[in-house]
């Protein structure tokens, strides 16, 4: 099945899971029940929470239904016939209202009958091979004031070896888990009591850190950008002039009175103060384009629910770029961002993904033109550089259209990590302009670009990518020395000094455990090589290599050794005994 017949198969798996709750629980309210990326939910609304004992007998009821082969049919109905069918289901009567056309449409399977625009499948019997997951809790409507829902996963497929191999992919994601992981391995933690959502980078992990932070700087010199730091905090006024306290207030930190009852505002957001910076002097359109890059640290007030690991926090720092350029030097721009995010990405380890156009929404700022003429250079870049997208319709932020690319992990998930933004909306609320070639002024495009997300994200990414495996130009430790004995130590201090002279990161195990020992528990900490050195190694100036997760791969000198992982770390690939 395609991705868009698989979305049907879900959806239709989704009523098929309603249908069972409901038979059983026929006081439950019924909430939403779409199909998702990978499986479906349904979101109910019951005093009483759903237990392991109840997903059993769910299970077992959405059985009987699929062997009792419903047929699925559409029927539409008037508003007011619709409303008397729903008149116990508030939460369904509430979508309803929200909905224009005259006329609604159901979809019925037996004694089931759900408000539903479709598509499903044509019987419920058409469905093999199901599993629930889990059960989670989720506002109606996202919103914390609305009540409380109980959401129930659940995946399903044509053949049982994809639904085996689903579930084996997921038990596989649980033992990569970064938040497991992160800290069992020593490279961050998250302080609960004293800051949820904000991250502790211990030293395994802020050596990661600073190697991409290097990573990302380094190549963004070498592609014409130019390098800023901004302050955390300023003027609560500089976010009324951006529209963030308008439009954004809810996730933005509570302003701090300084300064004789000034208020002060946590940024949550770059852009302004790269604005700025920009309005600091006239620019003249032979400055254009000005490439400004920043990994900014911003604060963001996520609810404590939405915490998740890495992945959202309340503070983080993104990759931040702004391009200040005329609607003209769009499509070269972004093509040149394109070869910068796949260069980028593909260094870290990820080849595959899935890129998606937003276009103007129903509300928008800017002139039509400009959004036709933004809309078009991006689709010419992405065409020019053959790139494989899919249109999201009306997607765009107010302010204009915008990319996102998604990155495939090694168990073949998603993760939203690039985004590409053009702006005609805060040139305009700042005024901002340049000295064109008839000494006139005119107003700037802005493109707003981020490759990894956040750091923070990327790097929990990373963590689950790689299961805490890190190639070696990024280990944290790449190299640990295991003495035999005691008796060795001086040769192993010899070996040391050589390494770190040499930049790699090592460290020597000086401790009296047995040699098994030793190695079990660098093995444990990922190491990435562990040289083992004892008498015959010291009489022959030579030293026992062993690769994480590979065993043994042989004897070499320090210098033959040092040339192989040099190339390990330059060309970012693992080497093993086949290609060394």
């Amino acid at each position: 099945m395609n991705k868009d017949e698989m979305k049907i198969y879900w959806h239709t798996s989704s009523h098929i899971l309603a249908q069972a709750v409901k038979r059983l629980y026929p006081e439950t309210k019924l909430g939403i029940g779409p199909a998702i990326e990978e499986g479906f939910y349904y979101d109910f609304y019951r005093e009483i929470p759903f237990t392991p004992q109840d997903i059993e007998k769910i299970t077992t009821e959405m059985e009987k239904i699929i062997k009792e082969n419903f047929p699925v049919e559409k029927i539409e109905y008037d508003k007011q016939n619709a409303e008397e069918i729903l008149k116990d289901e508030k939460f369904k009567l509430e979508i309803l209202k929200e909905i224009p056309d005259e006329k609604v449409s159901f979809y019925r399977q037996g004694e089931f009958i759900d408000l539903c625009k479709g598509p499903h499948l044509s019987y419920t019997g058409k469905i093999k091979f199901f599993k629930l997951l889990s059960i989670s809790s989720s506002y109606w409507k996202g919103n914390e004031k609305n009540p409380s829902m109980q959401r129930i996963y659940g995946i399903s497929f044509p053949e049982k070896k994809d639904l085996n191999e689903y579930l084996q992919r997921i038990e596989e994601a649980k033992s990569r888990d970064h938040r497991i992981l992160g800290p069992k391995i020593g490279l961050f933690s998250l302080q609960q009591e004293f800051g949820p959502g904000l991250v502790f980078w211990h030293p395994k992990g802020a050596i990661i850190r600073k190697i991409i932070e290097d990573f990302w700087k380094d190549i963004h010199l070498e592609n014409g950008y130019q390098l800023l730091y901004t302050p955390h905090i300023a003027n609560i006024k500089l976010w009324e002039m951006s529209g963030h306290i308008e439009f954004y207030k809810e996730n933005m930190y509570p302003p701090i009175e300084i300064d004789e009852k000034i208020l002060y505002q946590l940024k949550p957001m770059n852009c302004p103060f790269h604005i700025l910076i920009y309005q600091d002097t006239v620019r003249s359109y032979r400055e254009l384009p000005l490439r400004w890059a920043e990994l900014g640290t911003v604060y963001r007030l996520e609810k404590i629910g939405v915490l998740h690991g890495l992945l959202r926090v309340r503070g983080f720092t993104q990759d931040d770029a702004h391009i200040f350029c005329r609607v003209e030097q769009i499509e070269e721009e972004i093509m040149k961002i394109l070869q910068l995010v796949l260069f980028f990405l593909k260094s870290f380890g990820f080849d595959k993904y899935e890129v998606f156009l937003s276009t103007r929404p129903d509300k928008f700022v800017g002139s039509i033109e400009n959004w036709e003429k933004a809309t078009n250079a991006l689709t010419q870049a992405l065409k020019k550089k053959d790139f494989q997208y899919q249109i999201d319709p009306g997607e765009g932020v107010f302010y204009g259209p915008k990319i996102d690319i998604k990155v495939r992990d090694c168990l073949n998930r998603l993760w939203q990590c690039t985004t590409i933004q053009v702006d005609f909306n805060i040139p305009e609320r700042f005024n901002l302009r340049f000295v064109n070639e008839k000494n006139e002024f005119e107003q700037p495009i802005m493109i707003h670009r981020a490759i990894m997300g956040s750091l923070e994200r990327f790097f929990g990414i990373l963590i689950e990518h790689y299961n805490g495996n890190f190639p070696l130009w990024l280990a944290p430790v790449q190299i640990k020395i295991l003495p035999i004995s005691e008796t060795f130590f001086e040769y192993g201090e010899k070996i040391l000094k050589i390494l770190q002279k040499e930049k790699f990161r090592v460290r020597m195990d000086t401790s009296q455990e047995k040699l098994n020992k030793k190695i079990k528990i660098a093995e444990e900490e990922k190491i990435s090589y562990i040289f083992i050195v004892g008498e015959k190694e010291e009489k022959e100036n030579t030293i026992a290599v062993r690769k994480h997760g590979k065993g043994m791969l042989g004897t070499f000198t320090i210098e033959d050794i040092i040339n192989i992982l040099k190339k390990e770390i330059n060309t970012r690939v693992y080497l093993d005994e086949n290609n060394l």
